[in-house]
C-alpha cells in the first residue's frame, strides 16, 4: 500500500473497491425540458446516476450528504429516513427531506436540472443544533468508469476519458478532499476518525470519490459536465450566477407546459389515483427521451442490480420494442410530436436490410447483437398508428423515408420470418405467440404503403402464417392442460415447425443447462393474439390457455396478482435475496399484469383491478419497476412482497404498459389494435386457398382444393410427383416480390400426396418433402 500525508495525493491500497453503479431502485427520475442535457435519478433520498449528454451515458455513481453534530455522524441514504414530493405527478421537480434518528436534523434538498445548461442544481437546508453537511460525490466518468482522476479545491473536479465534472457551492466549500473509494474516500474518513480528517488534493488514476464541508448550511449546489475542465466550471458558475429560483422556475415552466398538452383521462372511469399514475407515467416515458438524438428513448435510467455491477449498457439503451411501446403510449395521451420524433429516429436506426439492432446506444451504436424479429414489425404499427389517425401530413420526403422503413421491414419479416432468432425476452429462438402477432399484425398495416405483388404477398404471407398458429403453438393432452382441466394450450414457444409438441423441448436460459418439453411450459406470450385482433378473447382456445397461466404463472401479493414471464424462469434474484448474477429465480412482471388487463377487457370484464395492482406495486414516488418479490418477506435486504426488486426501476416498457392500459378501459380498446387489422381478421382465424411452404415452416397437409405455393429466398428447380414418384415434372421458379422466388402448384382433387426436392445453382438439397392432401 502506498502511503501517503492527510494532505497532498491520496493512498490507494488493495482494499481499493472496484467500481459499480447506484441500485436500481429509484425514487424518481428528472430532467429539464429545454437546452440542457442532463438527466438524473434519486435513489433512497440522494442523487444516483447523473446521465450526459445522452440518456445513454451515467457520469457519476451517486452524490450524497453526511451530517455531523453532537450526535456524532450520519450518512443520510443509510439512516433511509425520508420524503419525496413534486409539484404534480408529472412534473418531476422533487423535493426530499431527511430526518435524522432522533429528529437530531432535517436536511431538505430540492432537485431541479438547469433547463439552459448541462447543469444539474440541488438546493440544501441543514436545520439541527450544531450540525454540519457534507457532500459526497462519486464520478464514473467516461468508458472506462473506474479510471477517473479527481481534484479538490474551492472546487470538486474529476475527468475520465476526456469528458470533466465540475461541483461548486452558491457558498463555496469549508474544506474538501479527493481519494480512493475504499481506501482514501470521504465515507472511509468519517468511519475511521469520526469526522473529515483529509484534505487530498487529487486521486486518481482509479475508481475515486470527492468530499467537500460545505460553508453555509444553506445555499446551492451546481453539478455541470463539459469536455473540458474550463467548460465544466463555467456553467457550474453561470448556473450559480443565474440562481436557483430562477433556474426553478423555468424549469417548472418547461414541465407545466408540456403536462397541459396531455389528453385527460375521464375520472369516471378510473378512480383519480389511477389517473395521476397514468399522468406520472407520462411524464416517466417523456423523461427518458434523448435531446442530443431526439425520438431515442431508452429503456430505463438504471442499471438492474446496478450496486452489484458494472454494466456499460444496463438498461440504458435504446430497444425498438419499447421504444414504439412509448411511442404508442404518448400518441394514445395526445402527444402527437413525441410520437412522431420517435418514429422519424427509429427510421434513422434502421439497418439497410430491414432490422433494427438488438438495442443500441442513444447515438445509434448497436450493444447487443441478436435479432428479435418483434422488433422490426413494431416500427411499422407505430407508423401504421399514425397514419390512421391522420398524424403523418407532412412534406413528402417524410412520407417517402415512411415508405421506404415499411417496405424494407416488410422485406425483411418476409424474407426472415416467422422463425425469430430470439423472442422478446431475448433468450430462445422460435415460434412465439406475441412475436407472431406482432409479424403478423407489421405485415397487414406494411400493405397499406405497398403496391401490386409486393401488397398481395405481404397480405398473403400474414394470413399464412395467421392460419397456422394453431398448428404450430397449441399443444393438446399436456399434463398441464390434464392438471388444470382444460384440452389444450398456447405453449411458451416452439423453436422448429413441421415436428410435433410432444418431440420439442426448450433450454431454459439462466438456470444452469435446463430443459423442458415444450409442452411444459406457458408463457403470458399467446395474450398478443387477441390485443393485436388475430384472436378473440373468448375463443376456446384463449380461454383454456388463460387459466393455465392463471394458475401457474399469476401469483398473489399485498398489492394485487402479478405474473411471471414464463414457469420455471430464471431471471431474478436469488431465494436468498442476492442479485441476479446469470442465474436467478424469475420474479413477476407488473407489466404482465398489464397484458393481462387488456385481455379481461377483451373479454367484457373489468380490467381496473389490473390497473390498480400495477399502481399499487411501484415505489414510493410512483416507479413502477421491472419485477415485484413474490415471496416471503426478506426485509433484512428491503424484499417485500409486491414491492420492487432491484431490478430495473422505473421501466419505461412498464409506464407505458399502465398509460395505455388505462387509455384502453377509457375507450374500450387497445391502443395496438389497428383497424386494417380488425378489417382484415375480426379476430377470426383465416382460412386461405394458397399454403407456402418454406424449409423451416414445411406445410404438413393441405387442404383438397388448396395450393401450394414453394417459396425460398433464391432461385431452384422443383422436382415434383402427384404419384409417389411414378410420374415427375420439374418446375423452375418465378421471381417473386422482395427477391423471394417460388413455384405455385396445385395437386388436383385426384392427388393423396405432393413429394418433391429441390436443384439448387450449386446442386440438389438431398433430401425428399412431402405434402399430404386432404
Amino acid at each position: 500500500m502506498t502511503m501517503a500525508a492527510e494532505t497532498g495525493e491520496a493512498p490507494s491500497g488493495p482494499t481499493n473497491v472496484a467500481a459499480t453503479w447506484a441500485s436500481s431502485a429509484k425514487d424518481l427520475v428528472t430532467t429539464a425540458l429545454g437546452a440542457s442535457r442532463i438527466w438524473a435519478s434519486l435513489g433512497h433520498g440522494i442523487l444516483n446516476e447523473v446521465y450526459w449528454p445522452s440518456t445513454g451515458t451515467p457520469q457519476i455513481r451517486d452524490m450524497g450528504f453526511i451530517v455531523s453534530g453532537p450526535f456524532g455522524w450520519s450518512e443520510v441514504k443509510r439512516v433511509n429516513h425520508y420524503t419525496v414530493t413534486a409539484p404534480a405527478p408529472d412534473i418531476p421537480l422533487p423535493i426530499v427531506v431527511h430526518e435524522g434518528a432522533g429528529s437530531a436534523y432535517q436536511l431538505t434538498l430540492e432537485v431541479v436540472p438547469d433547463p439552459a445548461r448541462d447543469t444539474l442544481m440541488v438546493r440544501y437546508a441543514l436545520v439541527g443544533e450544531g450540525c454540519q453537511v457534507f457532500v459526497l460525490l462519486a464520478p464514473r466518468l467516461g468508458a472506462q468508469s473506474g479510471d477517473n482522476q479527481a481534484w479538490a479545491g474551492e472546487m470538486l473536479m474529476a475527468e475520465g476519458g476526456g469528458q470533466w465534472l465540475c461541483l461548486a457551492g452558491s457558498h463555496g466549500f469549508q474544506r474538501s478532499s479527493a481519494g480512493h473509494v475504499g481506501t482514501s474516500d470521504g465515507w472511509q474518513d468519517f468511519d475511521r476518525n469520526g469526522r473529515m480528517n483529509w484534505e487530498y488534493g487529487h486521486a486518481g488514476p482509479g475508481n475515486v470519490a470527492l468530499m467537500a464541508e460545505l460553508a453555509s448550511p444553506s445555499g446551492a449546489l451546481a453539478l455541470s459536465f463539459a469536455g473540458t475542465q474550463e467548460g465544466a466550471a463555467t456553467l457550474a458558475k453561470s448556473s450559480l450566477a443565474v440562481g436557483f429560483a430562477a433556474v426553478q422556475a423555468e424549469a417548472l415552466a418547461g414541465w407545466t407546459a408540456w403536462a397541459a398538452k396531455v389528453q385527460t383521462l375521464p375520472k369516471r372511469k378510473l378512480a383519480p389515483a389511477l389517473v395521476a399514475q397514468a399522468r406520472r407515467s407520462a411524464a416517466v416515458i417523456k423523461i427518458h427521451e434523448d435531446r442530443t438524438f431526439p425520438g431515442a428513448v431508452v429503456a430505463s435510467l438504471s442499471v438492474p442490480w446496478g450496486n452489484a455491477r458494472n454494466d456499460l449498457g444496463g438498461y440504458h439503451l435504446v430497444w425498438a420494442r419499447d421504444a414504439v411501446n412509448s411511442g404508442l403510449a404518448l400518441l394514445a395521451i395526445g402527444q402527437t410530436e413525441d410520437a412522431r420524433r420517435m418514429l422519424a429516429y427509429l427510421i434513422a436506426m434502421q439497418n439497410p436490410d430491414g432490422h433494427w439492432a438488438q438495442n443500441f446506444y442513444p447515438d445509434g451504436r448497436a450493444f447487443w447483437k441478436g435479432v428479435q424479429l418483434d422488433e422490426v414489425g413494431f416500427p411499422i404499427l407505430l407508423a401504421a398508428k399514425l397514419r390512421e389517425a391522420g398524424h403523418l401530413d407532412g412534406d413528402e420526403g417524410a412520407l417517402m423515408g415512411i415508405r421506404t422503413m415499411v417496405e424494407n421491414a416488410v422485406r425483411f419479416i418476409i424474407r426472415n420470418g416467422p422463425i425469430s432468432p430470439e423472442d422478446r425476452w431475448e433468450e430462445n429462438s422460435g415460434l412465439n405467440g406475441f412475436t407472431l402477432a406482432v409479424l403478423i399484425a407489421a405485415l397487414v398495416a406494411g400493405a397499406e404503403w405497398l403496391q401490386g405483388e409486393a401488397k398481395a404477398q405481404a397480405l398473403a404471407t400474414a394470413d399464412d402464417w395467421n392460419a397456422r398458429i394453431e398448428d404450430w403453438l397449441y399443444a393438446e393432452g399436456t399434463a398441464l392442460a390434464q392438471a388444470h382441466g382444460v384440452t389444450g394450450h398456447y405453449v411458451r414457444l416452439a423453436p422448429v415447425a413441421g415436428v410435433p409438441l410432444a418431440d420439442q423441448r426448450i433450454e431454459v436460459h439462466n438456470r444452469d443447462g435446463l430443459s423442458l418439453p415444450v409442452g411444459d411450459m406457458v408463457a403470458m406470450d399467446f395474450l398478443a393474439l387477441a390485443r393485436f385482433g388475430l384472436r378473440r378473447a373468448d375463443d376456446a382456445r384463449m380461454q383454456n390457455t388463460v387459466k393455465v397461466c392463471d394458475a401457474v404463472l399469476g401469483t398473489d401479493t399485498p398489492n394485487g396478482r402479478v405474473f411471471h414471464r414464463y414457469n420455471e424462469d430464471g431471471y431474478g434474484e436469488h431465494a436468498d435475496g442476492a442479485p441476479f448474477d446469470g442465474t436467478g429465480i424469475g420474479r413477476g412482471w407488473p407489466l404482465l399484469g398489464g397484458e393481462r388487463g387488456h385481455l379481461a377487457l377483451l373479454a367484457g370484464e373489468d380490467a381496473r383491478p389490473y390497473l390498480a395492482a400495477m399502481a399499487a406495486m411501484t415505489g414510493p414516488c410512483g416507479m413502477i419497476p421491472e419485477q415485484v418479490w413474490d415471496a416471503a418477506p426478506l426485509p433484512e435486504v428491503f424484499l417485500l412482497p409486491g414491492a420492487p426488486t432491484g431490478s430495473a426501476m422505473p421501466l419505461v416498457w412498464a409506464h407505458s404498459e399502465y398509460l395505455k392500459l388505462a387509455c384502453a378501459i377509457t375507450t374500450g380498446r387497445p391502443v395496438e389494435l389497428l383497424n386494417s387489422v380488425e378489417a382484415r381478421y375480426n379476430g377470426q382465424r383465416p382460412e386461405p386457398k394458397v399454403r407456402h411452404w418454406r424449409s423451416d415452416t414445411p406445410v404438413v397437409s393441405i387442404a383438397k382444393g388448396a395450393t401450394l405455393r414453394i417459396e425460398d429466398t433464391r432461385p431452384f428447380t422443383l422436382h415434383v410427383s402427384f404419384d409417389g414418384w411414378a410420374t415427375t415434372q420439374d418446375l423452375a421458379t418465378l421471381p417473386l416480390a422482395f427477391d423471394m422466388h417460388g413455384v405455385v402448384i396445385d395437386p388436383g382433387q385426384n392427388a393423396s400426396t405432393v413429394v418433391f426436392t429441390r436443384l439448387y445453382s450449386d446442386g440438389w438439397e438431398g433430401k425428399n418433402h412431402e405434402v399430404r392432401i386432404g
